[in-house]
């Protein structure tokens, strides 16, 4: 009998291909860059602090020690970084009560990875406790392993966390696609050596170099990775309505 599943990813005797994809999560999977943002104007409030709309961009996708670090010299609030983080961690996890938006084409994706079995991990700059909690939203069956921002001395943008997650997943960085939105995100991945596809949230994100900038995870799928890697002259920055490695259009 012929199995009608899908046949795992494979690796050319040489190496070549795509070895496993790495995603970023807030931004990224999950539209959440809104409700930190929500949750950090909330504390700052409960402090007696107004932050300003313009610090957004400054604390969108970074390490919470950074961004929280950034609002309290920013604002002068009289509050410890680790009270601060205690705070923003428990009023952004309130939010997740009701469930966590997925960003359009991530469901789509994750299972596409799955059912092809191509190793996958979830690195984010966000802490465990709150990694954990939108981990029931996006099934902690679609990564073979998950990295916080907590559990490693340099987080984002230091290559430190994709470079952890390549290696536990026995894949080469310069084998593996990362999806990243914000240029943190995308600063850490490539540093890594890793190939980038960038899908910007907050702020807008230069193509350049091994880096690929598309609109939305709707533009994304596994057949697009794949060639991404396998292109041995490095990815092309892909705007819509050009040809995609695969000869599709985007």
């Amino acid at each position: 009998m012929t199995s009608s599943l899908p046949a795992p990813i494979t690796r050319t005797a040489d190496g070549a291909g795509l070895q496993a994809v790495l995603l970023d999560m807030d931004g990224t999977l999950v539209d959440t860059e809104g409700s930190w943002w929500d949750a950090e104007v909330e504390v700052f409030a409960d402090l007696g602090h107004e932050l300003e709309d313009t610090w957004r961009h400054i604390v969108v996708g970074g390490p919470m020690a950074r961004s929280a670090g950034f609002l309290i010299e920013a604002t002068g609030a009289e509050i410890t970084l680790g009270e601060l983080t205690v705070l923003l961690n428990h009023k952004f996890t309130e939010r997740l009560a009701h469930g966590v938006p997925l960003m359009p084409g991530a469901r789509r994706l994750l299972t596409e990875l799955r059912a092809h079995q191509v190793p996958t991990a979830l690195v984010s700059a966000t802490h465990r406790v709150v990694m954990d909690r939108m981990l029931h939203w996006l099934g902690p069956e679609n990564f073979a392993f998950t990295v916080a921002g907590d559990e490693l001395r340099h987080t984002k943008p230091h290559p430190d966390p994709y470079l952890l997650a390549a290696a536990r997943l026995g894949a080469d960085p310069g084998r593996c696609a990362v999806l990243e939105d914000t240029s943190t995100g995308v600063a850490s991945a490539e540093a890594a050596g890793c190939h980038v596809v960038a899908v910007p949230s907050v702020a807008p994100i230069a193509p350049e170099g091994r880096r690929t900038v598309v609109k939305s995870l709707e533009e994304v799928d596994l057949a697009f990775l794949s060639a991404l890697v396998a292109d041995a002259r490095g990815p092309a920055a892909l705007s819509p309505g050009t040809k995609r490695p695969d000869g599709r259009r985007s």
